[in-house]
C-alpha cells in the first residue's frame, strides 16, 4: 500500500464530516465580516469617526468586533438593509417607467371611446372622427391628429 491508501485509513468519516463543519462556519464567519463591513459604511447615521472605530474593531479584534457589532447595531442591520433595497427598486421602477415611456399614455380603446364621446357631442365632425380613429388604430394618437381636444375645442366651439 502506498502512503495515500494511509492517509484514507487514518482519516476516518467522522473527522471528516467535523471538518466539514469548521470550514463551513469559517466561510460563514467571513460571510458576516464582510456584510457587518458593508453595514458600517452603508449607516447614515453614523460618523466618520464612528465608522472608522467599528472599522478598526472589526478588523483588529475580528471574532470580539463581529460579535459586539451584532449585540450592539445588529439589530437596525436588517431595516438599513431593507431599506437599501425598496430604494435600489424604486429607481428601478422609475429607471423602466422612463425608458418604457411611462403609464400616462392611455391605449388604444380608452382613446377610441374618449373620441367617440367627442363626436356625440358634437365637438367634431365625422370626417375628422374617421381621420383621428386611424391615427389611433395606426398607433399615433389623437393628440397627432385633428382629434385632440384643443383642436375640437376649437373647430367645435362656433356650433
Amino acid at each position: 500500500m502506498n502512503a495515500q491508501m494511509y492517509l484514507a485509513y487514518d482519516y476516518p468519516l467522522l473527522s471528516v464530516f467535523w471538518s466539514m463543519l469548521w470550514f463551513f462556519l469559517w466561510i460563514m464567519w467571513f460571510v458576516l465580516l464582510f456584510r457587518i463591513i458593508g453595514d458600517i459604511f452603508r449607516d447614515d447615521d453614523m460618523g466618520g469617526w464612528a465608522k472608522a472605530g467599528w472599522l478598526a474593531f472589526t478588523i483588529l479584534l475580528p471574532f470580539l468586533g463581529v460579535f459586539v457589532y451584532m449585540i450592539a447595531r445588529g439589530k437596525n442591520m436588517g431595516r438599513r438593509e431593507i431599506a437599501q433595497a425598496r430604494e435600489q427598486q424604486k429607481a428601478f421602477d422609475s429607471y423602466i417607467k422612463k425608458t418604457a415611456g411611462g403609464t400616462d399614455r392611455p391605449s388604444s380603446v380608452d382613446e377610441l371611446a374618449r373620441l367617440s364621446e367627442i363626436r356625440a357631442r358634437g365637438d367634431i365632425t365625422d370626417e375628422e372622427f374617421s381621420k383621428a380613429k386611424q391615427l389611433v388604430l395606426a398607433g399615433h394618437g389623437p393628440a397627432e391628429g385633428p382629434g385632440t381636444d384643443t383642436a375640437a375645442g376649437s373647430s367645435g366651439s362656433g356650433r
